[in-house]
């Protein structure tokens, strides 16, 4: 059940961004588009209660929890550069707003946007790693929660090569190709 309620979630979070968009540029409502932009990291809190209340009547934690916990972590470090950025190309189609500027591929603007996007993985691992723990203290039993653990193992694993993959944009940037014309 909390996969299909994750995958709901998701398709629910793109609905809010995707119709608050319409109503804010092409339909001309600011106050709508907002209101419905509003409602996308409502989702999550759904997902984090029925989560919550699975696991207090007596659910034993399986992936499908941790998973729920990662993507809400990932949506909250994520979600708002995601709707910011789909915010962007949207007025600039849809409302004639400036062209959105590509993120740097070289050098030391790279490293930095590497940087930037390890500390948004930091937080989403920091919100995961909290709730899975929280989780593991309210149901007090390791045997329903072993795959709790095994998320924060995993977590931990994926934010190593984040860092990894971050530092090496640092020791070794990326440099432009010269182009053969």
């Amino acid at each position: 059940m909390i996969v299909q309620l994750i995958v709901a979630c998701e398709v629910l979070f793109w609905v809010f961004l995707g119709s608050g968009l319409v109503a804010r540029y092409p339909l001309g409502r600011p106050t709508l588009g907002a209101a419905l932009l509003l409602c996308a990291p409502l989702v999550d809190v759904v997902l984090l209660v029925a989560a919550t209340v699975d696991l207090r009547t007596g659910g034993v934690a399986s992936w499908s929890h941790g998973l729920a916990a990662a993507y809400i972590g990932f949506s909250v470090a994520f979600g708002h550069s995601i709707i910011r950025w789909a915010d962007a190309h949207f007025a600039h189609r849809f409302a004639h707003g400036r062209a959105p500027t590509k993120p740097a591929r070289y050098g030391r603007a790279r490293a930095a946007r590497e940087w930037r996007e390890f500390g948004k993985a930091l937080i989403a691992w920091g919100v995961a790693c909290g709730l899975l723990l929280a989780a593991i203290g309210m149901v007090g039993d390791p045997h329903r929660t072993e795959a709790l653990s095994d998320w924060i193992r995993t977590l931990s694993v994926a934010l190593g090569v984040w860092g990894v993959i971050a530092l090496s944009y640092t020791v070794f940037p990326a440099r432009e190709r010269a182009r053969l014309d």
